[in-house]
C-alpha cells in the first residue's frame, strides 16, 4: 500500500505555518528578549534570513525528489546508506521533541489555573505526575486524530490556522494600541557591541528564534503527498518562512513596547513580571484586556497542540522513509487503509513520552530540538550541489539561482546555528548520535541493510559531526572559550567552506542511475489522490 497525493499548494501552505506557530509565539518574545534586550529584534532578522536561505535549497530538492520522508531518502540518493542514515536518525530525533515541547507549552499556560500540572525545580517549570498523565493524553490524541481521518486533519487545518493568525494580528495591534513604551527600544541597533551580539546569537538559538521557524521542514517531509509540485513546494517551504517571520516580528515589537519600564529596572536578563509563566497573556492581565487575556489562554492550547499535531504527522513520515529503506524495522512502514504510516506514529508517541524525563521544561527541549534540526538541514545544500553535478542536464521544475553561494551560506549558517546552541546542548546531542551509529552496526550486523553501505561516498560525516562539537567544546558558548567570540566565525566559516568541500567531492558516482530507477522503488511510490474526491 502506498501514499497519496493530496495537499494543494494552500493546504500545504497553512499546514507549514500551523506548524511553525506553536508555542514559539507565546515563549519565545519573553526569552529571546531576557538574553538579548529590544536587540531581539534582530535576533529575530537574522533566524528569519538565515532560515529562508536554507529552505531556498530544499525547495529545489523537494520538487525535484518528491518524496515522503524527503530527510531520509535525498541524502540516501547524493551520499548512499551510512550519511542517509545518520542524518535522518538526527533529524527523526530533533523532530521527535516537537510534540512533547507543543504538551509542555500547553500545560505550562494551564498552570497558572490549574496549578497541580507543574511545579518549579531551580526556576524552571516541571509537570508533576497529574501533568504526565495530561501529557500522555494530549500525545495520545494527537495520534488519534492523525490517524483518524485525512479530511478531519485537513479541516482542523484550517480551523486552527485561521484561528492562531487571529489572535496573533489581535494581540500586536491590541498590546501596541493599549500600553507601548518606546523607551524600551533604546539601543536596539545602535550602540551593540560584541558583548550583545554574543547575545543575540545565543537568543537565535537557545532563545525559540531558530526554533519558531523549523516548521518549513513540513513541506520537505511531506511532499511525497503533494500536488501541482512546482508551486507547492517553495509556496510551502519559502513562504511559511517569510509569512512567520512577519508575524513574529510584530509580536517581539508589541512585546517590548508593552513592557513597564519598572520591570526592566534589573536589567533584560532579569525580566520578570505577574504572569510571566504565560508572557502575552501575563500582560494582557496586567493590562486589564480581559477578553484577550481569555483569548490567549484559548489560543495557548490551541497553538501549540495545532503545531504538536502536524509535526505528528510529519515526524512519522521520516520514521515511514527509514523503515523502507531499512535502517529501522519494517512494519514501521505500515498504513492503514487511509495510507496513513499508524505504527510509525504511535512508535514516535511512545518514544515521545521518554523525552520528558532527560529534557525538562520547554527552554530545554527547544534547544536540543534546534541543535540536532539545523544538523539535519545542512543535507539540503550539499545534497542540491551533488545533485546539480551527477544531474545536470535533469529537468528541474524549480531552480534556485546562484545555488553554489547560496549553498555555502546555507551551511554556513546551519553550522552556526547549532555551534551558538553550546556546548552543553551539543555534547547531549552527541551522545543521541553515538547511539545511533550503535543501531546503525547492529541493523548492519542483522543483515538489515542490503544496499551498499557508502561509507566511501559518506566520509565526511564524522569529521563533520566531530569537528563541530570539538569547535563548540572549545568556543564561548559554553564551552573553554578558547576560540573568542568573533575569532569563531572565521573558524566555523573555514570549517564549513572544507565540509562542503568534501561532502561533495566524496558523493554517490551512481546517481543518474538511482535517480532513474527511483520512481520505480516503493521509497517515493504515489499515487494521485482519491480520498479528497
Amino acid at each position: 500500500m502506498e501514499l497519496n497525493r493530496r495537499f494543494t499548494p494552500a493546504s500545504l501552505l497553512m499546514l507549514s505555518i500551523n506548524g511553525m506557530v506553536g508555542s514559539a509565539w507565546l515563549f519565545a518574545p519573553l526569552y529571546a528578549a531576557k538574553i538579548a534586550g529590544s536587540s531581539a529584534i534582530i535576533a529575530w532578522l537574522i533566524g528569519g534570513l538565515a532560515t529562508a536561505i536554507i529552505a531556498l535549497t530544499f525547495a529545489e530538492l523537494s520538487v525535484l525528489l518528491p518524496v515522503a520522508g524527503g530527510t531520509a531518502q535525498i541524502p540516501q540518493l547524493s551520499h548512499g546508506t551510512f550519511t542517509s542514515f545518520v542524518l535522518s536518525w538526527i533529524a527523526w530525533l530533533s523532530a521527535l521533541t516537537m510534540a512533547p515541547i507543543e504538551v509542555q507549552a500547553v500545560l505550562q499556560y494551564a498552570s497558572t489555573y490549574f496549578t497541580s500540572l507543574t511545579h518549579a525545580v531551580n526556576g524552571v517549570p516541571l509537570l508533576t505526575s497529574v501533568g504526565l498523565v495530561w501529557a500522555t493524553i494530549l500525545m495520545l490524541a494527537f495520534c488519534v486524530i492523525n490517524i483518524a481521518s485525512f479530511k478531519g486533519l485537513v479541516r482542523s487545518n484550517f480551523v486552527l490556522f485561521s484561528f492562531k493568525v487571529i489572535v496573533i494580528i489581535l494581540t500586536i495591534v491590541t498590546l501596541i494600541k493599549v500600553n507601548f513604551h518606546p523607551a524600551n527600544f533604546a539601543g536596539t541597533f545602535s550602540g551593540v557591541g560584541m558583548n550583545s551580539w554574543q547575545a543575540i546569537l545565543t537568543a537565535v538559538a537557545t532563545g525559540g528564534v531558530a526554533f519558531a521557524f523549523t516548521g518549513f521542514k513540513h513541506g520537505v517531509e511531506l511532499a511525497g503527498e503533494a500536488k501541482n509540485l512546482a508551486l507547492t513546494i517553495p509556496l510551502a517551504i519559502v513562504g511559511s518562512v517569510i509569512c512567520c517571520l512577519l508575524l513574529y516580528l510584530g509580536l517581539q515589537v508589541a512585546f517590548i513596547g508593552a513592557l513597564q519600564p519598572s520591570a526592566l529596572a534589573n536589567g533584560w536578563h532579569n525580566l520578570s513580571f505577574v504572569g510571566d509563566a504565560g508572557p502575552f497573556a501575563g500582560l494582557a492581565a496586567g493590562l486589564g484586556v480581559v477578553w484577550l487575556l481569555k483569548l490567549l489562554y484559548i489560543d495557548a492550547a490551541v497553538s501549540p497542540s495545532g503545531a504538536g499535531l502536524i509535526y505528528v504527522t510529519s515526524t512519522a513520515r521520516i520514521l515511514y522513509a527509514m523503515s523502507q529503506i531499512g535502517y529501522v524495522p519494517r512494519f514501521l512502514s505500515y498504513l492503514n487503509k487511509q495510507r496513513f504510516p499508524v505504527a510509525a506514529v504511535f512508535v514516535n508517541f511512545i518514544v515521545g513520552m521518554f523525552l520528558f524525563l532527560p529534557l525538562p521544561g520547554w527552554q530545554a527541549m527547544v534547544s536540543f530540538l534546534v541543535s540536532g534540526m539545523v544538523i539535519s538541514y545542512a543535507i539540503g545544500p550539499i545534497a542540491l550541489l551533488c545533485l546539480r553535478l551527477e544531474l545536470p542536464d535533469q529537468k528541474r521544475q524549480f531552480r534556485l539561482p546562484f545555488a553554489t553561494l547560496t549553498c555555502l551560506l546555507a551551511f554556513y549558517f546551519c553550522n552556526l546555528i547549532s555551534y551558538w546552541t553550546g556546548w552543553d546542548t551539543l555534547s547531549k546531542l552527541a551522545i543521541a548520535i553515538i547511539i545511533g551509529f550503535v543501531f546503525f552496526g547492529m541493523a548492519c550486523a542483522r543483515g538489515k541493510i542490503t544496499q551498499s553501505l557508502g561509507l566511501k561516498s559518506g566520509a565526511w560525516i564524522v569529521p563533520y559531526l566531530g569537528g563541530l562539537v570539538f569547535i563548540s567544546y572549545l568556543g564561548p558558548f559554553g564551552g573553554k572559550n578558547i576560540i573568542h567570540f568573533g575569532w569563531d566565525f572565521l573558524v566555523i566559516a573555514i570549517f564549513s567552506a572544507a565540509i562542503l568541500c568534501l561532502a561533495v567531492a566524496s558523493r554517490a558516482k551512481k546517481v543518474a542511475e538511482n535517480f532513474a530507477n527511483f520512481n520505480m522503488t516503493k521509497m517515493d511510490a504515489v499515487i494521485v489522490s482519491d480520498c479528497c474526491q
